[in-house]
């Protein structure tokens, strides 16, 4: 058997077009076949890492963050729920979404890499977030969201806590940052090239058909 194609994805659990990257690229496997030809891997970036506790709210914070009017916003919120239709996956924006810290669920996807659980907890997180209006900073939902994929929630919940293991996910996330990833997603193939954002379908298949073939 050959070497599987290792893919990298660079993302966070509360970034849109990470989700449409991802469903895109998982359509591309999925229609070329090779799913048994792939191995992905999450890799933590967090959007907003000062983001408080509290959180804050949505529309404020992409106002401050990129200057965005609410008529922008609102337009492009519409695109990507057009986009997720088409993917089947339903983004469900309201006004008091609020923008949350996702270093914890970052130490979480770490920990479900290990038993192979690593992107059915990204896309429980990322759903919980998007399409069913949950904090995923607050335990309680973090903690359903392991029992969801059949992950031990407590083994799970009581990394959170430990200072070594926070500060590998920093260094994970420095490695990145180092390698040039200022944007997600980042796609990154076999750790020599990459591609970011969420590139249509198309592009996945050339790219997957190219570096299988190789």
């Amino acid at each position: 058997m050959a070497d599987k194609l290792k893919i990298d994805i660079v993302s966070d659990v509360v970034c849109p077009w990470c989700t449409i990257g991802y469903k895109r690229l998982e359509k591309a496997i999925t229609e070329l076949g090779v799913q048994d030809q792939i191995e992905i891997e999450w890799q933590p970036f967090e959007l907003n890492p000062n983001m408080p506790v509290e959180g804050q709210n949505v529309k404020e914070h992409i106002t401050e963050k990129y200057g965005s009017t609410p008529e922008q916003q609102k337009e492009s919120q519409q695109h990507m729920t057009e986009v997720g239709e088409e993917l089947g996956f339903k983004f469900d924006y309201f006004d008091d979404m609020r923008m949350v810290n996702t270093f914890n669920a970052h130490i979480l996807l770490d920990y479900a890499k290990d038993f192979g659980k690593q992107t059915e907890l990204k896309m429980r997180l990322t759903t919980a977030f998007f399409s069913e209006r949950k904090d995923v900073s607050d335990k309680d939902i973090l903690k359903q969201a392991l029992l969801d994929v059949g992950l031990n929630a407590d083994e799970a919940l009581a990394r959170l806590d430990i200072e070594e293991i926070r500060y590998d996910i920093r260094n994970k996330q420095g490695y990145w940052k180092n390698m040039g990833v200022n944007s997600v997603p980042t796609i990154v193939f076999n750790r020599k090239s990459a591609v970011t954002g969420a590139q249509p379908v198309d592009t996945f298949k050339q790219v997957l058909t190219e570096l299988i073939k190789e």
